[in-house]
């Protein structure tokens, strides 16, 4: 075991707010970012803009977090596969894993701190995003390039892993967790898998970015690793206002193959690692009940990876790839 290393790990999240009181300021947070809300002088305009659109969401997504328990369960996920994480990687290397959250507790100068107390002698960052995106993997690395030049870590060497959306571990993952919610189906036959990521900007994929060509990506290696003889789509959800975003929506989709007499289906939230609103409710609450209304018959919502086991060994072998240590037998 190296002891001598003192590794810090980051986990690089979007955050959730824990209580309906934290909803208003999150999305704040969320509309503040430069990443997420930019256009010329948006500087200036952006503190009162962001404050609008909050104050504007509030009342809608507050209902979503209420029927939830009251608070996002990002947080309580994000915390145990901190742990886990931690856990694993201690056969190999000491280290200390922590989390910072983009838009809440715990934010990303809380990690640092944690980090500092530590007395972390190198770092490696592990966005919780499997494929990369500006709008999350690149804004929550801006906000450590604002925040780590101004702690006394400064001067460590810091490891980034930028995405890992067709690592085989990451892929073998989502296969387990597709495997065991296909037996939830008394037939496998005439089900179709949806893979459904959160959409970004058009825009956004129109200046470079590759989440688009990612997420894919991972849906093809699932489908060809799982080797299932099932049909599949790719969708995207979570659109928030009325500009042009990816296509299709999974709103359109699941109502167009319930047309084309799809009766049994599976949903794959491929770009999240977590439960969360968008899988707890915009999926399994929303999306369901236009499901039902349309005729489909059994309707799957996989769960997130949270802890697995597969996932957590996943995420530990990202870290000893970055760092060339050895990967425990």
């Amino acid at each position: 075991m190296e002891r001598e290393r003192k590794l810090g790990v980051v986990l690089l999240q979007l955050g959730g707010p824990d209580s309906l009181d934290a909803v208003e300021p999150f999305l704040y947070n969320l509309f503040l970012d430069p990443d997420i809300i930019d256009f010329p002088f948006a500087k200036l305009a952006r503190p009162a803009l962001a404050k609008l659109i909050a104050a504007t969401r509030t009342k809608k997504v507050k209902k979503g977090y209420a029927a939830m328990g009251g608070k996002s369960p990002i947080v309580e996920w994000t915390a145990r596969q901190r742990q886990a994480l931690e856990e694993a990687l201690r056969p190999a290397l000491e280290a200390r894993v922590v989390v910072a959250m983009r838009y809440w507790h715990p934010f990303t100068e809380e990690a640092i701190a944690e980090l500092e107390r530590n007395s972390c002698r190198e770092v490696v960052l592990l966005p919780l995003y499997p494929q990369y995106s500006k709008t999350t993997t690149g804004s929550s690395l801006n906000e450590w390039k604002r925040r780590f030049p101004a702690s006394s870590l400064s001067s460590a060497p810091v490891k980034v892993i930028q995405d890992f959306y067709n690592h085989p571990s990451y892929i073998g993952s989502l296969v387990e967790r597709v495997e065991r919610t296909l037996e939830r189906f008394p037939a496998r036959r005439d089900i179709h898998l949806v893979f459904s990521a959160h959409g970004v900007p058009v825009a956004v994929i129109q200046d470079g970015d590759p989440y688009q060509r990612q997420v894919e990506e991972t849906s093809r290696l699932v489908m060809e690793r799982g080797g299932w003889d099932l049909p599949h789509t790719v969708c995207y959800q979570s659109q928030v206002g009325s500009g042009r975003w990816l296509q299709p929506s999974i709103h359109e989709v699941v109502p167009r193959l319930a047309g084309q007499g799809v009766r049994d289906l599976l949903i794959v939230p491929v770009s999240f690692v977590s439960d969360h609103i968008e899988t707890l409710h915009e999926i399994d609450h929303v999306v369901r009940e236009e499901a039902m209304q349309e005729g489909i018959r059994q309707f799957e919502l996989m769960p997130g990876l949270n802890e697995s086991p597969q996932f957590i060994r996943a995420l530990a072998d990202l870290v000893l790839e970055a760092v060339g240590a050895a990967v425990p037998k």
